[in-house]
């Protein structure tokens, strides 16, 4: 029953899993989606810390290499650099353990926000000097308090 359940209606299978932890009827629970249900919820937070982590990397780093741009472009950056660290800080608070996974992806998250903000500079206004490659640091310059500072844009 509990498999079919599974697979027939997920969020109905999640009522009668807790309604069963509750009762402690461990013996009924259907121990392996149970299992892999909490797989993917850890793997989901990790997921969402590495994607704002990103976001936030790529647009300290717009404001450190593009100096040049227009104030609309950097407050632009501005926000979305307020959003991003606050989201990082709320995964954080909500999952202490997270800061050392945060600390194991800074430099592959890293790379992944140089390619973006390579990419997305290259669709610039006209008029706008697009950075060389070779502007944006190959290893991340950011320390993981400066990143993790509520006051720190560059």
């Amino acid at each position: 029953m509990s498999d079919t359940l599974y697979n027939q209606d997920l969020q109905k299978w999640i009522e009668q899993t807790i309604e069963q932890l509750k009762n402690q009827q461990f013996e009924s629970l259907d121990v392996e989606h149970l299992i892999e249900e909490l797989f993917d919820v850890g793997k989901s937070e990790r997921n969402s810390l590495k994607s704002n982590l990103t976001i936030l990397l790529a647009h300290l780093l717009k404001l450190k290499v593009q100096k040049d741009v227009p104030e609309s472009m950097k407050g632009s950056w501005y926000s979305s650099t307020i959003e991003h660290r606050q989201r990082v800080l709320n995964n954080i608070a909500d999952s202490p353990s997270l800061r050392a996974y945060l600390v194991e992806i800074i430099d592959k998250a890293y790379l992944d926000a140089r390619k973006l903000a390579i990419k997305e500079s290259k669709f610039a206004s006209f008029g706008i000097d697009t950075p060389k490659e070779q502007s944006y640091p190959s290893q991340c310059p950011f320390t993981l308090e400066q990143i993790l500072d509520e006051d720190f844009y560059n």
